[in-house]
């Protein structure tokens, strides 16, 4: 039987891309380059010659290969850094690659006092790590802190999960002790509680703890962070302050338009029927009645496009091997593209659970050819034939 590596795990999980992420935890694994504005994303400006301004970093996005690395931050500033102006670094970040938070800590930690970390809206996960290697934090008063264990994907062996399990205790210790570079108002064993039970922290609450030095007035968000929001889910006990942070808060759905009333002539009966043998070859005949009753048979156009939406997402769902899903994706209207996210979000959200099988793959077809294994009945059958021609009997 082959083995599935980590590497190749992960490159499924990323829809194929093959990236080398898995070389290290990451505490958030996103499923997709995020479609944010590259200007605003991450940059270095450098200090102003009159009245001390400070050299300002904003990384805004993702920590690690979608965003801003520790490499890119860290080269980057050397460019321009003369070694006595202070240093602001602005953070909006919901978390990333945890090795490339750390290491952001520590180049923020050698700053000395000429550092200052400041939190304009979310500083989750890596980003809170980075944040605490400043020598100084602030944070506005409305955005949000969170702190979380190290998070995952993993497929191997048993020795690989216990390895990678190791790793991850590991990795926890590293989160430990970068919070622990500032002078916090909590113990060791309550920051381990902290971070084992995902922590999301008011800018009041972080301040009242340690993690932030000071809070200050509202900041207008340079970037909007909405298309990261779909992360969030992957998180425990998101309070809404933090969607709203994303523009993630749901809207109450819109009440749906009643359909036309079907049309009762000929070209409607005609079209009713062809829709009927046409679901029924492709597995869709449970789909019958809302189909005709959102296309209203209105003509041949309109039914086929509704059908054709049914047929994208009912293949979408057999690749995901939930047929079942069909029906109510369909009846809510998705498209075969918003059928695969969905399903993607599923699967991501069970992503925790670890299945052991060393069966072979299934083939539902019937097998046939020399080398088919007989059947129980034709064993026996040979064994009878043997013993009446007094045969062995093994």
């Amino acid at each position: 039987m082959k083995k599935m590596t980590n590497r190749l795990a992960l490159a499924v999980m990323l829809g194929g891309l093959g990236i080398d992420a898995f070389a290290q935890p990451r505490m958030l694994n996103l499923d997709g380059a995020p479609d944010l504005n590259a200007e605003h994303w991450y940059s270095i400006q450098a200090a102003g010659e009159e009245g001390g301004k400070p050299i300002e970093v904003y990384i805004y996005g993702e920590i690690g290969f979608w965003g801003v690395t520790s490499g890119d931050f860290i080269r980057d500033l050397k460019e321009i850094d003369d070694g006595v102006s202070d240093v602001l670094v602005h953070f909006d970040t919901i978390g990333g690659d945890l090795f490339d938070g750390i290491a952001i800590h520590n180049a923020l930690r050698a700053l000395g006092e000429r550092c200052t970390g400041q939190i304009d809206g979310a500083c989750f996960s890596a980003g809170s790590v980075a944040v605490c290697g400043a020598h100084k934090v602030r944070m506005a008063d409305n955005a949000m802190f969170m702190i979380h264990n190290p998070w995952t994907y993993m497929a191997g062996d048993s020795n690989e999960l216990r390895q990678m399990a190791d790793m991850m205790d590991k990795a926890f210790e590293g989160i430990v002790a970068s919070y622990q570079h500032r002078a916090l108002n909590i113990d060791d064993a309550e920051l381990r509680r902290m971070i084992n039970d995902t922590t999301w922290l008011t800018a009041s609450e972080a301040m009242t703890h340690g993690f932030v030095d000071e809070v200050f007035g509202e900041v207008a968000p340079l970037v909007n962070n909405a298309a990261l929001g779909k992360i969030l889910n992957r998180y425990r006990n998101v309070p809404e302050a933090a969607l709203r942070l994303v523009g993630e808060v749901e809207q109450p759905p819109r009440p749906e338009p009643e359909p036309d009333p079907v049309p009762n002539t000929p070209e409607a009966v005609e079209l009713a029927a062809k829709l009927v043998a046409d679901c029924a070859e492709a597995g869709l005949s449970n789909c019958v009645s809302y189909l005709i009753k959102a296309s209203a048979l209105a003509n041949p156009d309109a039914v086929q496009s509704h059908f054709n939406r049914a047929k994208d997402v009912r293949a979408a769902c057999l690749v995901a091997k939930a047929p079942d899903e069909a029906q109510a994706l369909i009846e809510g209207g998705l498209t075969g593209e918003q059928a695969k996210a969905k399903l993607f979000e599923k699967l991501a959200a069970k992503s925790g659970q670890v299945e052991i099988s060393n069966l072979p793959p299934v083939d539902d077809a019937p097998q046939a050819g020399a080398h088919q294994p007989p059947t129980p009945s034709e064993v026996y059958a040979q064994r009878r034939k043997n013993t009446s021609k007094g045969g062995n009997n093994a």
